[in-house]
């Protein structure tokens, strides 16, 4: 399996410390101080994983992103953003832009090494899109098909939608707002009790519950949050 991984960071010093930790992992990796030299990189070679810093200077991280997410080659690399911002509403815009996961600066290499290493388990090649498993469910994009304990479940295009996205950003908490713009489209007017409701089905056909949720959780005040653990 090609294991190209990129790195997009402007700070020479993380820069380089995960260039000789990601290779030390048996990944072939390409370094870059700005987002401009990595575009242009990445549309002559695509990688299977992004490391993107948001704060630099030119192209930031973000617009970096949504850049990729316009190319029809790199729109399904998973991308995780490397930022100094730790207010909620800058882990949203970079949620909102297309990131898959983001890792707030000071971190821990060994850590980020892992959320590289799981979130290769998670991307396969069917179609460009990646198939999803956690725990005892199982998504597969490209035929709509969804398994719980194996079995095959059918769920509505607004329920798939929702689950599919869930399963993208695991372990973050989502506002309703968010979930509501990204499945129902950003010019959706109707009430958030449509949100609820589809949760609600959602639940039931993947066997989960309000009360006893092994996958998604109630953040009150907020929205939901799916357990990737399945806990």
């Amino acid at each position: 399996m090609y294991e190209r991984i990129v790195i997009v960071e402007d700070d020479d010093s993380i820069r380089r410390l995960l260039e000789v930790a990601l290779k030390s992992n048996g990944y072939d990796v390409a370094a870059f101080d700005n987002a401009v030299d990595a575009l242009d990189d990445m549309a002559k070679t695509t990688p299977r994983l992004v490391t993107m810093d948001i704060m630099m200077d030119g192209l930031d991280g973000i617009e970096a992103l949504k850049l990729m997410r316009a190319s029809p080659t790199l729109k399904s690399v998973p991308v995780i953003l490397l930022t100094a911002k730790d207010q909620e509403i800058d882990k949203i815009s970079g949620l909102d832009a297309g990131a898959d996961d983001y890792v707030t600066k000071p971190f821990s290499v060994l850590e980020l090494c892992a959320r590289i290493r799981a979130r290769l388990r998670t991307t396969g090649e069917l179609g460009g899109q990646p198939v999803y498993e956690y725990g005892a469910l199982k998504i597969n994009p490209d035929t709509r098909e969804t398994w719980v304990d194996g079995r095959l479940v059918e769920l509505t295009f607004k329920e798939f939608e929702l689950l599919k996205f869930f399963m993208e950003h695991p372990d973050k908490s989502l506002p309703r707002k968010l979930l509501l713009d990204r499945v129902w489209g950003a010019d959706y007017v109707g009430e958030t009790r449509t949100l609820d409701i589809h949760i609600g089905t959602l639940r039931q056909k993947i066997g989960d519950s309000p009360d006893n949720s092994r996958y998604i959780k109630t953040v009150r005040g907020i929205g939901y949050r799916f357990v990737g653990q399945g806990q």
